[in-house]
């Protein structure tokens, strides 16, 4: 996310970073390019202009700070404004003393809405432990409730339906009272998807507001649409009053117009980003850890919290204990990878480590489908081959070979690289440094 606009801050910070001493012509210069980068990421003129002005003045009147040379202080500036652009301080939902909390969900067509009520439906039953409902009033777009039913059942909610004949509000209602009547701590809302210029539905939605009474009216916005997504969100704000903002297709944004723009134009902070296509590829915002990354700086703070949630501390000490005893096995990685990828993708996660983003990410043409091809050999091994995976010879690879629909020579590659993998973890599990000059030779 944000590539494009990570590399070019990034490279324009670099030329500052390391100087001596600044001159106002290279602030001046420095601010130039930050802004042509902010509006070629499609962020709202008015925002960028506030933003450069704002960097430029505490840029030239701030006092260096002794451990700390001038262009480091410039690009700690630069992050603390990006980090107050996005919001500042992470902000969350508002819980109702008395359940259940009503979450009511908005949108324009095609932002994500229904994708995102299931998201945050898993979210809050794993994140809270909240026993969840959602209710299906999108009774106009075809198929739409079948989609929520679903998801909803994936995300572990009650889906409340009563098809497409019934009113909206109606069933809104009947959804309030079953979900008070069930004991569901939340109740979210899916709406159907409106244009803002639509008065009927737009009512619409004012009525289903006044009926449910929620606590909390999210505004479902689709990153992809850039600056266009801020629009849409200020008219949202005069029919629907919305409490904060839900990033929808975050991954595919290599731009960042409407992160870096929805708070400041609106007054509302950005709660959660939806950050893949699967259900659990849901977080909160954070817009010092974004600021982090788009400035390459990483965001290991949410790398941990991923890895904690993946590991279990029994199950990290057996790992351990097997790479000292020299009994790792196939079957073993192949379970570390199905963690490492239930973390949200491999090009997400690279971004979270310092200096890998932008265009040092991008270099390194990280692609998934090769995870996918390492699986489904493993999973064409039999459980003995994948415990003995030296006893994989001729006849076994092209069996496996032709299960996993990959070729004798990708069985190969496979089968040495954990061969090599094996040799090095013995290695330092005896204290012995690896020989890396021989490794390299055998690739």
């Amino acid at each position: 996310m944000f590539d494009s606009l990570s590399e070019k801050l990034q490279e324009t910070l670099s030329g500052v970073r390391g100087r001596g001493a600044l001159t106002e012509e290279d602030i001046t210069r420095a601010m130039r390019e930050i802004r042509l980068a902010l509006l070629e990421a499609d962020v709202n003129f008015k925002v960028v202009k506030q933003f450069t002005s704002a960097v430029k003045e505490r840029c030239l009147g701030a006092e260096v700070q002794r451990q700390l040379n001038p262009g480091q202080q410039v690009v700690k500036i630069v992050n603390e404004e990006l980090t107050k652009l996005m919001g500042g301080a992470s902000a969350g939902l508002s819980f109702s003393p008395r359940p259940p909390t009503v979450i009511l969900m908005a949108g324009l067509q095609g932002s994500g809405k229904t994708t995102a009520t299931a998201k945050l439906a898993r979210f809050l039953r794993e994140e809270h432990g909240s026993s969840v409902g959602v209710a299906a009033c999108d009774v106009y777009r075809p198929a739409a409730v079948e989609q929520l039913v679903k998801v909803g059942g994936q995300a572990g909610a009650t889906v409340y339906e009563r098809g497409t004949d019934a009113d909206p509000v109606e069933i809104a209602a009947w959804a309030r009272d079953q979900a008070e009547r069930d004991g569901k701590d939340v109740l979210i809302v899916d709406t159907a998807g409106r244009l803002h210029i639509d008065e009927a539905l737009m009512a619409e939605l004012t009525k289903i507001k006044q009926t449910v009474r929620p606590t909390n009216v999210l505004l479902v916005v689709d990153a992809m649409t850039g600056q266009d997504a801020v629009n849409v969100a200020e008219q949202f704000a005069e029919a629907a009053q919305f409490d904060g903002v839900i990033l929808s297709k975050l991954d595919g944004d290599a731009r960042g117009g409407a992160a870096l723009s929805v708070k400041a134009v609106t007054g509302k902070p950005i709660l959660f980003a939806s950050t893949g296509e699967k259900i659990e590829n849901f977080e909160r915002f954070h817009p010092d850890r974004m600021a982090q990354r788009i400035l390459g700086m990483g965001d290991v703070l949410s790398f941990i919290e991923k890895a904690e949630k993946e590991v279990d501390e029994e199950d990290a000490k057996e790992l351990e204990r097997k790479l000292r005893k020299n009994e790792f096995t196939l079957e073993d990685f192949l379970d570390q990878l199905k963690k490492i990828r239930k973390m949200g993708p491999l090009t997400s996660l690279l971004g979270m480590m310092p200096g890998l983003a932008g265009q040092q990410l991008s270099k390194m043409n990280v692609d998934e489908r090769e995870l996918d091809r390492v699986e489904a050999i493993i999973h064409s091994m039999t459980p003995w081959e994948r415990r003995h995976p030296e006893s994989i010879k001729g006849s076994r690879r092209l069996r496996i070979a032709k299960g996993s629909g990959t070729s004798v020579q990708q069985v190969n590659q496979l089968v040495k690289q954990f061969g090599e993998m094996r040799k090095l973890m013995r290695g330092l599990s005896q204290g012995k440094m690896p020989d890396l000059g021989a490794l390299m030779r055998q690739r």
